[in-house]
Parts: C-alpha cells; structure tokens; sequence
C-alpha cells in the first residue's frame, strides 16, 4: 500500500515537472524566441505589414482590403460606393472605410457557390450593371465586355487588397473626372502602382488598392 502510494507520488510529481518544464519552454522562451527574431529579422511583416500615410499615421494593412463608400444614410442597409476613390474588387469581408484607421474585419472567405448558382449569377449581373454605369463617364462609356471578372467576383479569402491593371484603368476616367484631375494624372498614378509578376513569372499583375488610393489622397490634396 505504502509503496503503491509513494510510486503514485513519484509519477504525479515527474507529471507535475514535465508540465512545468514544458510550459516554461513551449509557453514563454519558445514563443519570446520567434517574436525576437521576427522583430529583428521582418519588423514590418512582424508587426502586420502596417501601411502608413504621408503624415505617418498608419491606415492599413499590405495584406487586407478595405472598402470605400460613402456613409450610410438612415433607414439604408447597404453602403453605395464613394465614387472619389479606386475601388476594390467585392466582398463582404472588407473592412468598410476609406484610408484612414478604422479597417475591422467584418468575415472572411468565398462564397462558396457554383457557377451555376442563381444567386451568385444574380449578384455578378447586378456588380457588372453597377461597374458599368459607375465608370462611364461623358464621352467614355463603359461596355459589359469591358469589365474584368475580378470587379464583379470576390477573392477566395474575401479579404484580397488587390486588383487587377484592367480593373484599375476601368476605374480611371470616373476617378479623375470625381477628383476634378486629368486622366492622364491618373491614369499614370495606375502605372505607378502597378507590381509586375513575382520573380517575373509568378502570380499575375496587380494594383494594391490602398496604396493607390493613399497616393490619389495626396495628389488630390496638393492640387488644393
């Protein structure tokens, strides 16, 4: 009995260590070991790829999108899109505002209907129509060829901060002709946020929609 007890003893003990040791080790050194190396090694990654505007004043993140729409008014339930900025492709993932800090998550991920569901055939018409009419301007009428998938279908994690150049230049003539620019100033502010393939070869091009639209921000703002 004494010696059925004392082994108990010793094993609960030995238990009790191992946790202990464990905790220490897989808890606190482990976890302080990475997040130091990741601090000296990738700060920004580390940190949540945070993007700053020119003051400063961080507005964002590299990795997920945001939205741009206009207030909602009372009694509305949906957010119409503010016409003044570039906008991104459509989610109900995005945080919803416009550079500035308040980007929550609301969810994110796919719809994850067929192509042949009526639904999801209902809300890419109904986007396209919309793309249409928000992006034709006097004498530049945009046509339901013109629009490029990513402006009418979301990504497969509905958090994606990129649109494609075609996209991008859809949104041109409206963005210039809203901002009171030419469409050269934008259309070259396009070019310039413009990222090329990965290594040349990898993925596709793509227009990182926040940064774009930090820099139609201060285009906007030195213009007066």
């Amino acid at each position: 009995m004494n010696n059925s007890v004392g082994n108990t003893g010793r094993v609960l003990w030995a238990g009790l260590r191992a946790l202990l040791v464990l905790t220490l080790v897989c808890g606190v050194l482990y976890p302080l070991a990475v997040t130091g190396i990741a601090q000296l090694a990738f700060p920004g990654k580390a940190n949540g790829s945070e993007i700053e505007d020119a003051s400063g004043k961080v507005v964002g993140s590299e990795l997920i999108g945001q939205t741009y729409n206009v207030p909602l008014k009372e009694g509305e339930e949906t957010a119409a899109p503010d016409l003044r900025w570039f906008q991104p492709r459509p989610s109900n993932g995005l945080g919803a505002n416009s550079v500035n800090t308040r980007y929550s998550i609301i969810l994110s991920g796919a719809t994850n209907r067929s192509g042949d569901n009526e639904d999801l055939i209902t809300w890419v018409t109904d986007a396209k129509a919309a793309v249409v009419k928000d992006n034709s301007t006097a004498g530049h009428p945009v046509k339901p060829s013109d629009v490029p998938a990513d402006a009418v279908t979301s990504s497969g994690s509905g958090l994606d901060p990129h649109i494609s150049p075609e996209y991008a230049k859809l949104q041109v003539h409206r963005v210039a002709e809203k901002n009171h620019l030419t469409v050269e100033q934008v259309d070259k502010l396009v070019a310039d946020h413009t990222d090329d393939r990965i290594l040349g070869f990898i993925g596709e091009p793509r227009v990182h929609v926040l940064r774009l639209n930090i820099a139609l921000k201060d285009i906007v703002a030195a213009k007066g």
